[in-house]
């Protein structure tokens, strides 16, 4: 008998990143877009994590005036409100796979299992004892092994894989008082978690549907629903606490746990049809999650850890890299039977920062991580958890690590010497970074603005109550141009552009929950459809003159980004934006940069 070997494929690549939710995907395509070269590891068919068609949980984040995540979410989310205005999965996970494919530098590996790791053991700069030199993983659709050789490696997995696979410190479970003066209920340091949740969710429909439920389903009554409040009517209404296995472990035990979630989703689901107390005759099952979306497992350590004292006291970083606003949401580990309220609720003062020091390993060399898996306290991750504050972790790492590999540093190297780059960088990229302002060269600043205002040239770009102000920018009436003009020809690296998305989603169809969400769960028969937020500029040009005329450097029509960096890597003698139409069709556009350096 004839034996066949797997097929088994070598990559070399300047960062890998494994895990392809939001985290992972926004250091994917962050380091891609600042030129490295990027291998995104995605164990599952579709990106998103939590957020995907296959478990379907929300983007959450900051709360606050206009203190929405921008940057690469922020671009997701206006390309879905274009793409997607039902709001349909199927749909959403298409537009996080374009947000991929469309990057020359990233290769993609889905349906793709990060299983084994080499590492060199010995004495690295800055005291770190391991460095990654492989990774290797299995694509089942293929039956391939890729063996994936990286400068840099991101563990974007959510469960920290490879901290068994690299010996990489962690921590699980729960801090006691003693161990960071956390205001926690928790006495001493224990193995317990926050549970996984299966989800469901409803659709409404013009004709009565019967529901039989399996026999193993859970058996439920409005007694277990009296400190959940569930209403399929609500647009809030999303299961986030059919919860379990936060007393077990949440690795191991994952499929044990998921057989009991499914039951418990099944029951509620019985419960809400055939008890009769939800007037539920006309409501389908549209979806039943088979794969758990997780909430807390392995925390990577890193340079520093950041607790709840940081959360709830807003302490200053000098490498501050991301922000957070989300409350300290600690659930229960008994989860679902668990007696009395499921969580805790303890709001932060908003936005409070996130240290680039959380984000790359105390001991392994050449090892970031970003997303609910980072250098944190429990307490601290019950809020860090939520995916739009991931995402912008995700971009930080991609961002840093493209400057590590830009100048040949370690991470921690990058901390020491070009942390100022990496924040820099984040801002043109439209990240905000609460304590900086974009810096604006001083020609721009000496340069009257035709047409414009002061307030187009300062380095912020959104309205904020840390800047002193809810004001940002101007209103500029449709067609009218902002010129700068300068008395000699000035050689222009790049202009900035930042546009009103409405941050605050006040222009979308719905009431709160349906305008500050990017999906919905129970599908109403009157559930609005969605579209682009009316503020934000639908067409420009930008144009430069030098001794030869104007030329066009960016026409841009049907604009879908709140921000734009465009190079121009040129001398000119004038430069000249014109708003020419925004996407809610009024005479005004709102801008709230235009600058240069």
């Amino acid at each position: 008998m004839e034996i066949y070997m797997l097929n088994r494929k070598s990559i070399k690549t300047d960062l890998c990143v494994v895990g392809g939710g939001l985290a992972g995907l926004c250091a994917a395509v962050a380091a891609a877009r600042e030129g490295s070269r990027v291998l995104l590891m995605q164990e599952r068919p579709v990106l998103g994590g939590n957020a995907s068609s296959e478990i379907r949980m929300w983007v959450c984040g900051a709360h606050g005036d206009n203190n929405r995540e921008t940057g690469i979410i922020e671009e997701i989310a206006l390309e879905n409100y274009y793409r997607n205005p039902t709001k349909n999965y199927h749909l959403w996970d298409t537009v996080l796979y374009d947000f991929a494919r469309r990057e020359p530098n990233l290769t993609l590996l889905l349906n793709c299992t990060c299983m084994d790791a080499e590492v060199e053991q010995g004495h690295f700069p800055f005291g770190r004892v391991r460095h990654i030199t492989k990774v290797t993983g299995y694509q089942m659709t293929t039956q391939t092994f890729f063996d994936i050789e990286a400068k840099y490696y991101a563990d974007c997995s959510g469960d920290s894989i490879l901290a068994p696979l690299t010996g990489a410190e962690f921590r699980i479970g729960r801090e006691g008082k003693k161990d960071h003066g956390e205001p926690t209920h928790v006495e001493k340091r224990d193995d317990l978690t926050m549970g996984m949740s299966c989800l469901l969710q409803g659709r409404e429909t013009i004709r009565p549907v019967k529901f039989t439920p399996p026999s193993w389903s859970a058996k439920l009554t409005s007694e277990n629903f009296k400190d959940r409040h569930l209403d399929i009517y609500s647009s809030y209404e999303n299961y986030w606490y059919l919860e379990l296995g936060g007393n077990r472990d949440t690795i191991h035990d994952t499929e044990e746990i998921s057989k009991d979630l499914l039951a418990l989703a099944l029951g509620t689901w019985d419960h809400i049809k055939n008890s009769g107390e939800h007037k539920a005759d006309n409501w389908d099952l549209e979806f039943l999650s088979f794969l758990p979306g997780k909430r807390e497992s392995r925390r990577m350590m890193g340079e520093y850890i950041i607790t709840a004292n940081d959360v709830l006291n807003n302490t200053q970083f000098d490498d501050v890299v991301a922000f957070g606003g989300w409350p300290i949401d600690d659930h229960f580990p008994d989860g679902f039977y668990h007696k009395g309220t499921p969580n805790t609720n303890i709001l932060p003062k908003v936005p409070y920062q996130i240290p680039y020091r959380c984000l790359y390993s105390k001991n392994v060399s050449n090892l970031y991580f970003a997303g609910r898996n980072i250098s944190m306290t429990h307490m601290a991750m019950s809020s860090i958890r939520v995916m739009a504050t991931c995402a912008l972790l995700g971009q930080a790492v991609g961002t840093a690590a493209a400057v590590a590999c830009a100048y040949d540093l370690t991470p921690h190297g990058v901390y020491l010497e070009k942390i100022a780059e990496v924040q820099a960088r984040l801002m043109s990229a439209d990240c905000f970074l609460p304590g900086k302002s974009r810096e604006v060269s001083r020609i721009c600043q000496d340069t009257i603005l035709e047409n414009g205002n002061e307030c187009l040239k300062n380095g912020q770009d959104r309205p904020n109550i840390l800047y002193g102000t809810r004001e940002c920018g101007m209103t500029v009436k449709n067609g009218t141009p902002l010129i700068y003009r300068f008395d000699h020809p000035q050689t222009i690296g790049a202009v900035h552009l930042v546009f009103d998305s409405d941050l605050d989603r006040l222009s979308l169809p719905g009431d709160a929950c349906e305008r500050s969400h990017t999906m919905r769960c129970n599908i109403r028969l009157d559930s609005p459809q969605t579209y682009v937020p009316r503020t934000l500029c639908r067409a420009f040009t930008l144009e430069a003159e030098t001794e030869n005329g104007w030329f066009m450097v960016y026409d841009c029509k049907d604009n879908l980004k709140r921000a734009h960096h465009i190079r121009l890597e040129q001398s000119v003698k004038a430069l000249r934006l014109v708003p020419s139409e925004n996407w809610g069709g009024t005479e005004e556009t709102r801008v709230f940069s235009f600058d240069f350096k």
